[in-house]
């Protein structure tokens, strides 16, 4: 009894809150929603660049050549995701665009009502997303959705498109990420073998091996070499 007297106490203590939806009117209560979904549609925009973009085989590619370089954190995580950032942008630029010229400019004009606008939106992105993904792992997805079977590309659900974009990426990044690593093993490969040839068991071969892999990758350009090939595997500047 004493606890429930106290717990009215406390309740009764408390500030009272209400929720203002900025107007009564039909019109103001639609325009502060539009606001709050515009804050949520923001707040998301991090998993949107990262799953619906060339941003994941960008950053996934260079985390992996600092692990072949064997500088583990060196370039720093901000400097490799400022440069996959900047990549991305590069890559879909064109997406960008269409988006502004079909969607968000006629939506400015009243040209089209929102849903019209999202619908116009979306397009650019399934179509760059598409582009990009492998039909065995559209397929995957298409099966696992407890719906009919699409008949058309145009038919897909962006629930499905999404995921097999990704690993799509993911499977394409791994297999980039593989043919970097090459060169670098044979470097580890030869200087163990001279070391163990000389009889210098006990230094570590990573030690000598790093300054040949950092020389190798300067002087063969590796940064603008890499850089120019992942843009390039988009079919930019092709």
């Amino acid at each position: 009894m004493l606890s429930v007297n106290l717990l009215n106490l406390l309740i009764q203590d408390l500030p009272s809150m209400s929720l203002n939806m900025g107007g009564t009117s039909p019109k103001e209560i639609s325009t502060t929603v539009q606001i709050l979904m515009m804050i949520t549609i923001l707040s998301i925009a991090p998993a949107i660049i990262i799953t619906m973009t060339s941003f994941t085989r960008f950053i996934i590619v260079l985390s992996l050549l600092r692990q072949a370089l064997g500088v583990h954190t060196i370039p720093p995580n901000q400097v490799l995701v400022g440069l996959a950032l900047f990549m991305s942008l590069i890559v879909m630029s064109p997406v960008i665009k269409a988006i502004n010229d079909q969607a968000l400019q006629p939506y400015t004009r009243n040209e089209l009502t929102q849903k019209e606008a999202l619908d116009a939106a979306v397009k650019p992105i399934r179509a760059f997303m598409l582009a990009h993904t492998r039909e065995k792992d559209l397929a995957l997805f298409v099966s696992l959705a407890d719906k009919d079977k699409p008949k058309t590309l145009d038919d897909v659900s962006l629930a499905n498109i999404v995921p097999a974009f990704i690993i799509s990426e993911l499977k394409t990044s791994f297999q980039i990420g593989f043919m970097i690593y090459i060169p670098f093993i044979v470097i580890d490969i030869v200087v163990a073998s001279v070391l163990l040839a000389m009889g210098m068991m006990v230094l570590p071969p990573v030690i000598i091996s790093l300054p040949f892999k950092l020389m190798l990758f300067v002087l063969i350009d590796g940064w603008s070499l890499l850089v120019g090939s992942l843009i390039r595997s988009f079919g930019v500047g092709v």
